[in-house]
């Protein structure tokens, strides 16, 4: 995995490194010559604008491409926050932070009725759930963690500087995916043709001959049972793993409405940040130690099936890079107001998960990253309710639909490949939208004459 990711990872280092840089240069250069006034103007000048419940062709396109976007959002398994904050802010008039926090409220939606027709759904391949809970245990505490930092973050980085920063990690990631789909669609062409071949040599040959060419792995001469919706449900529920992913969740958000009532940058505000660590460290490490250890015990025994989902070694390199990516991950989603979807869903591709469980799981772990800031932003009242109830509505309906005629389509054609290339352009068309916004709102600040360099985190607060 880490072979095949080395240009990725050096694409990304590097550009990253670029516009980091790039903001240094201007903070220290312009620093000087803003004066305390004008940085007060700046963190004051976002304003909390809430439009109107009200029908309006605004509202109707505002439905229509939120139910798209909700709808292969989901089956892509990144959310769709990177449409949902332009869409938000651009056509109904929202301000960014508002936006943002409808935008979760509306991947909470999509991912919960996604999960709930998930579970009533039978792995493609085998007798296992179709939610890898494996994956999720590994990857939800560190996607959480980047989340709180990412939170953090988005109040010291500059607009232009996060919005340069997404575009290049979408840009990286579509295009990966895309490539990723290219090359399963080649996989899915060649099994075709050679199943088809097979069928016409069985048909043609002697009735004797039959017996000896049917391959039973394939094939198998006693048909599946075919398992009933209850049956399907139970298999996929796993209430042990569900409860300690629901203590995790509960665990992050006590801290965080603790922290809430904290002054900021005081003591007891730090003890209660860094508290997260270890609460999301612990967790992985159970989880890493368990794949690791589980890992070479089958390697001692010559047994080289696959540990959960993924085809990979867990070897702790593998498990660092995991947890590099889980809080990359996490922190994309504190900055853009997404569920973090955008790098967990195209990285569980990348290290071998089949299309149909990445986002199942994806989806899956999203549902609690995106309820944990929903509840949060709640509490602070930052999102109007009926605007909220409604776009979650149209959300849970998007995220059901959608899983279920993409499902149809990949059944019928034979070619998961179809979710990968619907991940892709998802996070292509959100690397737009959000490019566009930021572009926008960057030439605004710079036609203002506005602070354009890092902001101090306690005055920001």
């Amino acid at each position: 995995m880490l072979m095949s990711s080395r240009g990725f990872i050096a694409y990304l280092v590097s550009a990253f490194s670029c516009a980091v840089l790039s903001a240094l240069f201007l903070t220290n250069h312009f620093h000087h010559g803003q004066n305390s006034p004008l940085l007060a103007s700046r963190l004051s000048g976002t304003l909390r604008v809430w439009p109107d419940l009200q029908p309006s062709w605004r509202l109707v396109l505002a439905t229509v491409i939120g139910f798209v976007g909700s709808a292969c959002g989901t089956v892509g398994g990144v959310g769709g926050g990177g449409i949902f904050v332009p869409m938000l802010n651009l056509l109904l008039g929202f301000d960014t932070k508002s936006a943002a926090a409808l935008s979760k409220c509306m991947i909470m939606g999509a991912s919960a009725s996604s999960v709930w027709f998930n579970v009533r759904v039978p792995h493609p391949t085998k007798e296992v759930p179709i939610l890898d809970y494996d994956l999720a245990l590994l990857f939800q505490p560190m996607l959480m963690l980047g989340i709180t930092v990412g939170v953090a973050l988005s109040v010291v980085f500059p607009y232009w500087l996060i919005t340069v920063l997404i575009i290049i990690l979408f840009i990286g990631t579509s295009s990966r995916s895309f490539f990723k789909g290219i090359g399963m669609w080649r996989e899915e062409t060649i099994y075709k043709r050679e199943k088809t071949k097979q069928r016409a040599t069985l048909i043609n040959s002697h009735d004797e001959d039959k017996t000896v060419r049917i391959d039973t792995k394939c094939e198998p001469l006693i048909p599946r049972e075919e398992k009933s919706t209850v049956e399907i449900l139970c298999l996929n529920l796993r209430w042990k793993r569900i409860l300690v992913l629901v203590l995790v969740w509960a665990g992050f958000l006590l801290v965080q409405i603790i922290k809430n009532d904290v002054e900021s940058c005081s003591i007891w505000y730090w003890v209660l940040f860094g508290l997260q660590f270890p609460i999301a460290l612990l967790l992985f490490g159970y989880e890493a130690v368990k794949l690791y250890k589980e890992h070479k015990r089958r390697m001692s025994t010559g047994n080289s099936e696959c540990i959960c989902g993924a085809s990979i070694e867990w070897t702790a390199v593998n498990l660092a890079f995991c947890a590099l990516c889980g809080i990359v991950g996490g922190v994309v989603g504190g900055l853009l107001g997404s569920g973090g979807g955008f790098i967990l869903g195209p990285l569980l591709l990348e290290i071998g998960v089949i299309p149909q469980v990445a986002s199942a799981t994806a989806t899956f772990v999203m549902m609690f990253s995106s309820s944990l800031s929903v509840v949060e932003f709640y509490l602070l009242k930052r999102f109007p309710i009926p605007y909220a109830l409604y776009l979650t509505s149209v959300s849970i309906l998007a995220g059901f639909w959608g899983q279920f005629f993409v499902r149809r389509i990949v059944a019928f054609l034979g070619r998961a490949s179809i979710i990968v290339f619907i991940l892709s352009g998802v996070i292509f068309a959100s690397a737009l939208t959000m490019g566009v916004v930021g572009i926008e709102s960057s030439i605004e600040m710079i036609n203002n004459h506005e602070f354009m360099g890092f902001l101090g985190f306690c005055s920001s607060q």
